[in-house]
């Protein structure tokens, strides 16, 4: 199948103005000006972006693919994720995540879900782990997991200053990284450790210790949640103008902004300003977490659960609001993601990259059309695809 995007404003996320792009079954095979579609291959499908932006489709890196939470008994177990809800979001890559519980929940679950989602049409991964170490692995080890499961490129989401995690020791933290570190070179995947930080105030004590202690590099973590509350944030900044990755979560609510809690959009402008990159941040929106509201004992006392489509909703509102440049707000979303976690073909719009990309009216920078791997799944802002079990 061919599809012609015409007269796009692209943004590869860099700036390249107008451009047509050629999409060839899943690829991306040619981009430049005037393309001669009358006559020149067959069932050529032409979408008119002449006042659309094409940006690469969103890479969300913490997903609850088989739901989550749990925290206030087993009717606080959330839904799993469906594919309409990528879709509306502009999420064309996702990586799942399990929480909390890994007694319900189990990786065996995470990875068929994922391989669910690309046979519906859009790309999946997932991480091996929980809050909890020791790691619950498939294979016996972290190393044969990654080596081994195609769908596994990493370890998480391990909890660290936080009252649901194991408690573990700064040794046990270390072993896991360096378990990861070599599984992902063995695999020639990213072996990437996500760790969930909790309001506790050790913050990311343990992360720089391990890099300072051991020959185990900031890059090899990629800490999530540090827009929580604003002495994490702050110690964020530093650890990003240090070299580390962090991870803003998108998904939120109007009470814990409220009691502190930094909306991605100000969070990103004040990296910006503080000198980070738009190479070391990513945005990611714990889609199907339970976002659990606890009291000062830790008791629950509430729960709603994180949306996907809270992801570029929050890019959207640091151009529109927060005056970033569109240029650069998008890697947090494609990109920086996408290398994070390397994915090949992921997060940037270049011939032989897949065809993932993402139409955003120009004025409102509201999603009007997507496509994964060639297929158009949202066309003019109508929901051409769903689950195999969506209504």
């Amino acid at each position: 199948m061919f599809v012609l995007v015409k007269n796009a404003t692209v943004y590869a996320p860099e700036p390249l103005g107008r451009r047509d792009i050629l999409l060839a079954g899943e690829r991306i095979a040619w981009m430049g000006q005037d393309f001669p579609e009358n006559g020149t291959l067959p069932d050529l499908e032409v979408l008119d972006a002449s006042d659309l932006f094409a940006v690469p489709g969103f890479v969300d890196g913490h997903v609850h693919l088989c739901g989550g939470g749990g925290e206030g008994g087993f009717a606080t177990r959330t839904p799993e994720i469906a594919l309409s809800s990528l879709v509306r979001g502009g999420v064309t890559s996702v990586v799942g995540v399990l929480g909390t519980d890994s007694v319900t929940r189990t990786t065996a679950n995470l990875v068929a879900k994922a391989r669910g989602l690309v046979e519906e049409g859009v790309s999946a991964w997932c991480l091996v782990g929980s809050y909890q170490l020791p790691v619950k692995t498939l294979t016996g080890s972290v190393e044969g997991d990654l080596v081994l499961v195609d769908r596994i490129i990493g370890v998480g989401e391990i909890a660290l200053s936080d009252h649901r995690s194991s408690q573990p020791l700064v040794e046990e933290v270390a072993k896991v990284a360096a378990a990861a570190r070599v599984g992902g070179m063995l695999a020639g995947k990213a072996g990437v450790v996500n760790v969930h930080l909790g309001d506790g105030p050790r913050g990311l004590d343990f992360l720089r210790r391990i890099c300072a202690e051991t020959e185990i590099p900031l890059s090899q973590f990629l800490p999530t949640h540090m827009n929580r509350n604003p002495s994490l944030f702050e110690e964020g900044i530093r650890y990003a103008q240090g070299g580390g990755f962090v991870d803003l979560t998108t998904s939120t609510t109007r009470k814990f902004l409220e009691e502190g809690e930094v909306s991605c959009a100000e969070a990103l402008r004040r990296l910006l300003e503080a000198g980070v990159p738009p190479e070391r941040i990513s945005f990611s929106s714990d889609g199907q977490g339970s976002l659990p509201d606890f009291d000062a004992a830790g008791t629950l006392k509430g729960l709603t659960v994180g949306s996907v489509e809270s992801l570029f909703e929050a890019v959207r509102e640091a151009v529109l609001t927060e005056g970033v440049p569109l240029a650069e707000a998008l890697p947090v979303v494609t990109s920086t993601p996408a290398t994070v976690y390397k994915l090949p073909g992921k997060g940037a719009l270049r011939r032989g990259f897949d065809a993932d990309l993402v139409l955003l009216d120009r004025e409102t920078l509201h999603i009007s059309s997507v496509l994964a791997r060639g297929r158009i799944l949202l066309r003019n802002g109508t929901l051409l695809a769903k689950g195999t079990f969506e209504a």
